[in-house]
């Protein structure tokens, strides 16, 4: 475990007349490392979930609720990304919608994998869109070469400069 993060697991069993079932309990006291909540007590944040599965080890159960809550962050994108509301009347003009938002989702998966680092590898889609994907640039055509300049007062200049960078750095797929 990472830093001052603790973990304390339990087991309970429950029996009744028709049928005996084992519960199992698992809670994780962690210091979230962001915004606190009014449930936090002390600055530290508990964490639990209960299962009937008995065959998995309580640690590797433990990884998995955590990879579903990766999942539940991708949902989460999806909505935010445009997948809340279907915005038109046809049924084959939201298919095409619906493609579009998948896109935008594949991108927005592989490019804090690629290109940012940091904090930035953490940004909601709003905050992306807000800092980077809206940032004024020019395209200048110099010596028969494309260049995209930032504005130079746009605080996040260095991240997209720095991103373009690494997308660039990577080899050719084809």
């Amino acid at each position: 475990m990472r830093g001052n993060a603790h973990a304390g697991f339990g087991e309970r069993s429950a029996e009744t007349d028709r049928w005996q079932h084992r519960h199992r309990a698992a809670g994780r006291l962690t210091h979230p490392g962001a915004q606190l909540r009014f449930t936090d007590a002390d600055g530290l944040r508990l964490t639990a979930f209960a299962t009937s599965t008995t065959d998995i080890p309580i640690a590797a159960l433990e990884l998995r609720h955590r990879q579903r809550a990766r999942a539940e962050d991708r949902i989460r994108a999806a909505r935010a990304t445009g997948l809340r509301n279907l915005p038109l009347h046809d049924t084959a003009q939201n298919q095409i919608w619906l493609e579009i938002v998948q896109i935008a989702l594949d991108l927005l998966a592989w490019l804090p994998m690629l290109a940012l680092t940091g904090k930035t590898r953490r940004w909601e889609p709003r905050r992306l869109r807000l800092r980077l994907f809206s940032a004024a640039a020019q395209l200048v055509t110099t010596a028969r070469r494309r260049h995209l300049r930032f504005a130079r007062h746009w605080p996040w200049t260095e991240v997209i400069t720095e991103a373009i960078a690494r997308l660039e750095a990577l080899p050719n797929p084809g």
